[in-house]
């Protein structure tokens, strides 16, 4: 069985940083996008960033030059290095791994920016 676990989320300043962890189980991922989305309170959920199995990244406009996004294959693990970080990146962070057929999604984690 497939499964997603983050981690790293939290309380943090504006300006601030944290580092997002999302570890895959149940098969491998090595050949598949990884990404990040993010859905806060009543609103729809969006796209943060996203990696092939190559290394090519994709980022939300709202983010570019602030995020970034890396991958260990070896580990199935993708992460999320987020700097400079403002009151309207609150919202619960979502790992996704997808694979022909198949979109999976861990359970998130809470990233809450304020002072």
């Amino acid at each position: 069985q497939v499964r997603l676990v983050e981690s790293g989320g939290g309380l943090v300043q504006p300006g601030g940083s944290l580092r997002l962890s999302c570890t895959a189980s149940g098969g491998s991922f090595s050949f598949y996008r990884m990404g990040w989305y993010r859905q806060a309170p009543g609103q729809q959920r969006e796209l943060v960033a996203t990696i092939t199995n190559g290394g090519t990244t994709n980022y939300a406009d709202s983010v570019k030059g602030r995020f970034t996004i890396s991958r260990e294959n070896g580990k199935n693990t993708v992460y999320l290095l987020m700097n400079m970080l403002k009151a309207a990146d609150t919202s619960v962070y979502l790992c996704n791994v997808l694979t022909p057929g198949t979109s999976y999604w861990g359970q998130g984690t809470q990233v809450t920016v304020s002072s």
